[in-house]
């Protein structure tokens, strides 16, 4: 017979203990399996070997969002692989092929890895967590985990159950101070005039606005030609770019652009330069279907006020820019365009975040992965049934009149709460 299996996490609470993301969190998934007979309460359960993995899913289809090309160019790649190693959480003792149990409660810890990998040119190496859980608009690229509970039955049956598991990572919070700190990059156009753009910080989420500072500088070797040129309109572009195969020999791109701004000028380019703000806020997605409901969010995924966020898997990564085209007449049409990142949470957000990873921090302080004790598994075989209920009914005959308490006509009752409790009276 077949077992229920169920997976869940401390009370209250997920299975996600830290922040993926932030390695001195120490994150971890934390919980226990748990084993039921399918048919009953009482019908034991053969069981020989359980083991549990987190296992990582992801997929790409770069024409799923076109009717026309999705059924004739190639089906959907797809790649599974495990995070971490595989736990043996229960085997039975050595010379029998299975053990009858009643129920079966077994913790597990599963750390969180990171990649160690180098940069080009240096020595150094850097760590890599996991890429979070998404699911693009028509599921051109997504990434899932799973628990995956392995229950042997004996030699020839196994079964295995899969259990959903939101995967968020916490290392692009806008309040980082890393990404509080201005960036700024120009670039030239015929050698007449200058492109310098200026971003006070250069992460953002949902609805937080964007602030950009342009300027136009005239080349002062050549004031006479640049004065003749006329600065037509300054455009700020926030593109999305998906790169499929990105360590392939042939990487596919698509853009798309979330949001737009545009500013008409119509001026001569002045000696002293001609400067200006562009603000945009940055988009949100509406979690409303086209009837105004909104749906039950999927279990593998978290629910984002985002349709994107800067990620990079084996298959693909979603990277963000901010472009600025300054549209001239007389020379050529200057575009910059500056990488930054995106959040899946608003600054608003990201400071609650911040005091709570802080915590994480003060708890985590002082811990190594080795020093993390896992319970002790709570297990009922079906032959130790018997002696147990024995147990309690000598239990029971012992303390029905115990000689310590005196009893009183007015027929006042005396309860046990358990069996190692003392006795009270109501």
């Amino acid at each position: 017979m077949s077992a229920f299996v169920r997976v869940s996490g401390a009370s209250n609470s997920s299975y996600m203990v830290g922040y993926p993301g932030i390695a001195k969190t120490l994150p971890r998934i934390e919980g226990k399996v748990e084993l039921r007979p399918s048919l009953g309460i009482s019908a034991p359960v053969l069981v020989s070997v359980v083991t549990i993995f987190l296992q990582r899913r992801e997929s790409i289809h770069p024409s799923a969002d076109s009717v026309t090309k999705k059924h004739l160019t190639a089906p959907r790649k797809e790649i599974t692989e495990i995070v971490g190693k595989e736990m043996l959480l229960f085997r039975c003792h050595p010379g029998r092929e299975t053990e009858s149990v009643l129920s079966m409660d077994l913790p597990f810890i599963i750390h969180i890895p990171e990649k160690q990998s180098f940069t080009m040119g240096s020595t150094s190496r850097h760590a890599i967590p996991p890429p979070a859980s998404i699911q693009l608009p028509s599921r051109i690229a997504e990434t899932m985990y799973e628990l995956i509970v392995t229950v042997q039955q004996g030699p020839a049956t196994q079964h295995k159950h899969a259990f959903p598991v939101p995967f968020t990572r916490y290392d692009t919070l806008s309040t980082f101070a890393m990404y509080n700190r201005p960036q700024e990059c120009s670039k030239e156009s015929d050698h007449l005039i200058t492109l310098s753009i200026s971003l006070p910080r250069w992460s953002y989420g949902p609805l937080d606005p964007v602030n950009v500072y342009v300027k136009l500088s005239p080349n002062l070797d050549w004031l006479s030609k640049a004065r003749k040129v006329t600065i037509q309109r300054i455009t700020l572009y926030i593109d999305e770019e998906v790169v499929f195969n990105p360590e392939g020999d042939e990487p596919t791109r698509k853009t798309r652009t979330l949001a737009k701004c545009a500013q008409q000028v119509g001026e001569k380019m002045p000696e002293a330069g001609y400067m200006t703000n562009l603000n945009v806020e940055f988009p949100a997605r509406d979690p409303r279907d086209a009837e105004g409901i909104i749906p039950r969010p999927k279990a593998a995924f978290p629910s984002y006020s985002v349709g994107g966020f800067t990620t990079m898997g084996s298959l693909y990564k979603i990277e963000y820019y901010l472009t600025v085209k300054a549209s001239l007449s007389g020379a050529k049409d200057v575009i910059l365009r500056q990488p930054i990142a995106v959040c899946p949470y608003d600054h608003a957000q990201c400071k609650v975040e911040m005091a709570a990873i802080e915590m994480a921090l003060i708890e985590a302080q002082g811990l190594s992965p080795d020093e993390l004790m896992v319970g002790a598994p709570v297990i009922m075989r079906a032959q130790e049934v018997g002696v147990s209920e024995e147990l309690d009914k000598t239990e029971a005959e012992q303390y029905r009149y115990p000689s310590s308490v005196s009893t009183k006509a007015d027929s006042t009752t005396i309860h046990r709460l358990g069996k190692h409790d003392n006795y009270i009276r109501r």
